[in-house]
């Protein structure tokens, strides 16, 4: 069963050409806390091509106030942002988990900025976390441990770069 989602309004759908939910993480950091308008936000990075996104996705970029410039795909109507790609992970897209149809099913594999974590925030024991970006290899080790699907392709491996 593919794995589909959308915006809150219905506008835009995708698919993601995966078998299984893909890995997701949470990241504590306070621009995904003010992007989200929550205590956190969960994303699942993966490569570009397995997305497969509405071509009427509206596309925006943000490069002066970043330290690392990016682009945003979401729905104009609901302003419900799905992804975004950076420089940081070349190939890679970066999913607003949230958007997934099946959101209810997921559970974070890992936490990431947590030292930006609200303090009433409990992480549970035997997540990994990170109190800052964990370096490429140890982000890529606990997506695989989770059994992440698709986390390599050709030299572009994950990477735990500023991904909001």
């Amino acid at each position: 069963m593919p794995i589909t989602g959308g915006c809150r309004c219905g506008t835009i759908r995708y698919d993601i050409a995966l078998d299984a939910l893909p890995s997701v993480y949470a990241c504590h950091c306070l621009d995904c806390q003010t992007w989200s308008g929550s205590a956190f936000a969960l994303h699942a990075m993966l490569p570009d091509d397995l997305l497969a996104l509405d071509r009427d996705a509206h596309c925006f970029r943000i490069d002066e106030v970043e330290q690392m410039p990016s682009e945003h795909l979401g729905c104009a109507r609901c302003m419900t942002r799905i992804a975004n790609r950076n420089s940081a992970v070349p190939g890679m897209i970066i999913l607003r988990a949230g958007t997934m149809d099946r959101s209810d099913e997921i559970i974070p594999v890992a936490h990431i900025w947590t030292r930006r974590a609200q303090p009433w925030v409990t992480l549970p024991e035997g997540v990994p976390a990170f109190g800052e970006t964990p370096t490429p290899e140890q982000f890529q080790t606990v997506l695989s441990k989770s059994g992440a699907a698709a986390i390599k392709r050709g030299s572009t491996s994950l990477a735990a770069a500023s991904v909001i």
